[in-house]
């Protein structure tokens, strides 16, 4: 672990990127509350400890311990107890289910039909955290990354698909998986967030009755499909009034017919009326 935290410590770069495909650092040294995206990830603790809420789930995760995300699902999180002298450290790697697919098929673990939740935590074995050290070693040794990532990455995937949260992670390299099918739903509600919708047509467009629909896309997300809406409705909301003034606007733009509806959500999801973002927010410099 000292080394994995210097190694992070050392490359990370304000934008999370690496040269390393789907490898992303994190040092984080302030404590900010806020929304984002999980995407489809694992991402790994070395320093710090960190609280996030998906619905009326709440996750909490700190130095060796990691959560995989099997599904791109809109959270709220905040830092605990770091500081510039103690910063939070992190790993993450991109899942891609086409990987997760490929170690499955000449694999005997089970193919799971059941629905796991899309969020879970678990404690790093010392076989993942010596896989992980490797990994973040390779920034250093950029010629030795073309032969050995791959195989890294692979032997990562397969510590985590045969730990006690394997299940979240070998939905993704299932084609007909209930996780599969409330991701072509999600990636819908993503793609479409402005417009009105009925359960009935999206679980149309997962491929699965209305209660299946519902029953599924309640357990992996921890919401309504209605409330999931919300919850990239007001997210992509913050982004655009970090550009503009226009908090009707932006309401209208992101879906809501009244303004006033738009406010009260919003001050219930950040904790402050839109108009406070809308000004004290910096604008662009050109």
């Amino acid at each position: 672990m000292d080394e994995l935290r210097a190694l992070i410590t050392r490359h990370a770069r304000p934008d999370l990127t690496t040269p390393l495909e789907d490898v992303l650092l994190s040092k984080v040294a302030t404590s900010r509350p806020g929304s984002s995206m999980t995407g489809t990830i694992l991402a790994f603790v070395a320093q710090g400890r960190k609280r996030i809420a998906l619905g009326d789930r709440v996750y909490d995760y700190r130095a060796g311990q990691y959560l995989v995300a099997s599904i791109d699902m809109p959270i709220t999180g905040d830092y605990v107890g770091i500081s510039p002298e103690q910063p939070a450290l992190g790993l993450g790697l991109v899942l891609r289910p086409e990987q997760v697919a490929g170690l499955l098929v000449d694999s005997d673990l089970p193919r799971e039909h059941g629905t796991p939740e899309g969020l879970a935590v678990s404690d790093a074995t010392p076989e993942l955290t010596d896989a992980v050290t490797r990994l973040a070693r390779l920034l250093d040794h950029p010629r030795d990354a073309k032969a050995l990532l791959p195989l890294i990455k692979q032997e990562i995937l397969w510590r985590v698909m045969t730990s006690e949260q394997g299940a979240v992670v070998r939905q993704l390299g299932v084609r007909d998986s209930s996780l599969s099918h409330i991701a072509r739903a999600v990636r819908w509600i993503r793609e479409n967030y402005a417009e009105s919708f009925k359960v009935e047509n999206v679980a149309r467009i997962a491929g699965m009755s209305e209660s299946a629909f519902y029953r599924n896309f309640q357990a992996v997300t921890a919401m309504s499909p209605i409330q999931f809406q919300k919850q990239i409705r007001l997210q992509e909301a913050r982004l655009l009034l970090a550009t503009t003034r226009d908090v009707t606007g932006v309401s209208h733009r992101v879906g809501y017919d009244s303004p006033s509806q738009f406010s009260r959500e919003y001050r219930r999801q950040f904790g402050a009326p839109p108009s406070r973002d809308a000004v004290l927010r910096p604008q662009p410099v050109l």
